[in-house]
């Protein structure tokens, strides 16, 4: 199976250049995001965890301005790696950091070279912004966006409806999937206003064709009523907590 193209061609920008190596020791873990249409796993998101298997609080606070690029690069490449490792069939979904990318076609180029070594194809990539780093260049995002989607990679809007925008960021961006802040998620089934807020939200994407992924799901309520609104891509500790550089059982519920 393909993986991508060669990438000698690629030249690196000079934020890629006589850098020193990055001094943060860390790995991942993995946590289904499923498909109860078909009950198969759509895509497993990488998080980062601490080398004993410990929160990402830790080595994120550790991720400043003098290291935000290295660690960007470095975590592409160790989820494509570990993913590659475990035999993952299905998407693999990276966070990254959309202030860390310098020049979208050069910066990739680390990406595409792992999923090249590692023979992961890069269409099974999907990279996530999340709405909690502010964007400093609303153009520049665009032309990282543009850049994954002529590669192949899809792309996606983490908790969607917290932080720094919601429907502005999506006017100015349509990726290929959002996925609903867990704040939206919580008790659903009794809260009319978040029922009202999320069947909107549905709304707008069916019409832009966007996937919409519910994330954070923990009670069956919440499922149920989600599920009711035309949902089918899920994530959340009812169906499977994270595992550490593994890939965990998954518990499919019943509708």
């Amino acid at each position: 199976m393909a993986t991508t193209s060669r990438t000698s061609s690629i030249p690196p920008c000079k934020a890629c250049q006589d850098r020193p190596p990055l001094t943060i020791d860390f790995s991942m873990a993995f946590q289904p995001i499923i498909d109860v249409r078909s009950r198969e796993v759509f895509a497993y998101e990488a998080l980062v965890r601490g080398l004993d298997g410990s929160g990402a609080a830790h080595i994120l606070g550790q991720v400043n301005e003098d290291n935000r690029y290295q660690f960007d690069q470095a975590c592409r490449v160790k989820a494509v790696r570990l993913a590659a490792q475990l035999g993952m069939d299905c998407h693999v979904s990276i966070n990254f950091l959309p202030n860390a990318v310098y020049e979208p076609a050069a910066c990739i180029r680390t990406t595409l070279e792992a999923a090249q070594q590692y023979q992961f194809p890069t269409d099974h990539l999907i990279f996530e912004i999340t709405e909690n780093e502010r964007v400093v260049d609303k153009d520049h995002l665009k032309r990282i966006l543009q850049e994954y989607r002529r590669r192949g990679f899809k792309t996606a809007i983490d908790d969607f409806g917290a932080g720094y925008a919601g429907l502005n960021l999506l006017a100015e961006f349509q990726p290929d999937i959002i996925k609903l802040d867990m704040e939206l998620v919580r008790h659903i089934d009794s809260n009319p206003v978040r029922h009202a807020i999320v069947q909107g939200i549905l709304g707008v994407c069916k019409a832009l064709s966007i996937e919409v992924i519910a994330e954070g799901v923990e009670t069956l309520a919440e499922y149920r009523t989600l599920r009711a609104l035309g949902i089918h891509y899920f994530q959340g500790y009812l169906f499977a907590k994270p595992a550490f550089e593994q890939l965990p059982a998954i518990h499919w519920p019943e509708d």
